[in-house]
């Protein structure tokens, strides 16, 4: 397998037939970036964008055939996106006092990197007429039919919105509402491939087989959620830019003054041979670092309370987004349920995958 001749490792199940995404993962490590650090001025942040653009330098080095180096594309990728995290944290520090961030990255020593391949439709379908067949044929084949049919609703949403209505929340979505809840998730703007499967609806994407299109809507389907407005808006990028979400670590290191990033991934209506391809890094302080919440704000560490009494407030204004964010709410564990005072990363990060996903999780069956 491509990915294991190159050190790649899955953090998802890939025997589970159900799923949305298939990722592979390494750890990236900051020593290399760490001492070009020390060896250049700290005043400043020309010591990381001369980092990035000699590290930007390693990957046009790199010779074209793409498998061969598969291993060091994603490392030297992934360091660049460090960098840019790391430089990004220095500016944080600077306009909200201290440099918790930017040393809270550096003494965790790593980060992750995952290369994410969000199924179409048709891969879903086929990765469970593959999976293990349990029951009787009958029951499979009704089974089958009725992943087909939720798997293929959805085909009336509007493609060229920029805001989200109720009814998108649940049945099309590639990844389910959630927090990331390290510092900050450095991601690129997201490739669409069209596969040679048959498409449902006839347009420029239905010549293609196997090859880059443009995305259907222009946007990058991954959607977030505005506290203060009480919408859902979806993220555009251009194509050569990297998105950055700030995580519920990065929230309450800086005492609320930064606001960690609720999102999804939709999945396009009616393109159902489309699938989405990104690489993400998180990057997350030490394991070992505590957390306190003395000074944190209290309408962020129980949001629920705060975003009712806003919905009761409007209640008559929009009626459809207040629905639409106690829906949410109904599958996104509250702060308040998650981290305790003095509870470290390690210990928080535990507990947010057993609310979220655990057997008694809120998402444990999305």
């Amino acid at each position: 397998m491509i990915a294991n001749d190159h050190n790649l490792g899955s953090d998802v199940p890939l025997k589970n037939p159900d799923r949305n995404v298939s990722s592979f993962a390494m750890q990236l490590k900051y020593a290399q970036g760490t001492e070009a650090i020390e060896s250049k001025p700290s005043d400043g942040v020309g010591s990381h964008l001369n980092l990035e653009n000699e590290t930007m330098g390693r990957i046009s080095d790199i010779e074209d055939d793409v498998f061969d180096n598969l291993e060091n594309m994603f490392k030297a990728l992934g360091l660049c996106m460090m960098e840019i995290g790391l430089c990004l944290a220095r500016i944080c520090d600077m306009a909200i006092g201290g440099n918790e961030l930017e040393q809270s990255l550096l003494e965790s020593c790593a980060a992750k990197g995952r290369l994410i391949h969000y199924h179409s439709m048709v891969d879903s379908l086929v990765l469970r007429e593959a999976g293990p067949k349990k029951g009787s044929s009958k029951r499979n084949a009704n089974n089958h039919a009725r992943s087909k049919e939720n798997l293929l609703k959805g085909a009336n949403l509007d493609t060229n919105c920029n805001e989200v209505r109720l009814c998108e929340i649940h049945p099309n979505l590639w990844q389910q509402w959630h927090y990331d809840y390290g510092i900050f998730t450095l991601l690129t703007d997201p490739m669409f491939l069209l596969s040679s499967h048959r498409t449902t609806v006839k347009s420029e994407f239905s010549n293609s087989s196997g090859q880059e299109c443009a995305s259907p809507s222009g946007h990058s389907y991954l959607q977030v959620f505005h506290p203060n407005k009480n919408k859902v808006l979806m993220v555009k990028a251009s194509p050569e830019s990297f998105i950055v979400q700030v995580g519920e670590s990065a929230d309450i290191l800086s005492k609320g003054k930064l606001r960690s990033t609720l999102h999804c991934v939709r999945r396009p209506a009616r393109f159902e041979n489309l699938s989405r391809e990104t690489f993400v890094v998180f990057l997350q302080p030490a394991w070992s670092k505590t957390f306190s919440i003395s000074d944190y704000p209290m309408e962020h560490y129980n949001p629920s309370v705060h975003h009712l009494e806003q919905a009761e407030e409007h209640y008559f204004a929009d009626q459809d987004q207040n629905a639409l964010t106690q829906e949410i709410q109904k599958i996104v564990p509250p702060l308040s349920a998650r981290l305790k005072d003095g509870m470290t990363f390690a210990e928080f990060s535990r507990e947010t995958t057993k609310q979220y996903y655990g057997g008694s999780g809120l998402q444990s069956n999305k």
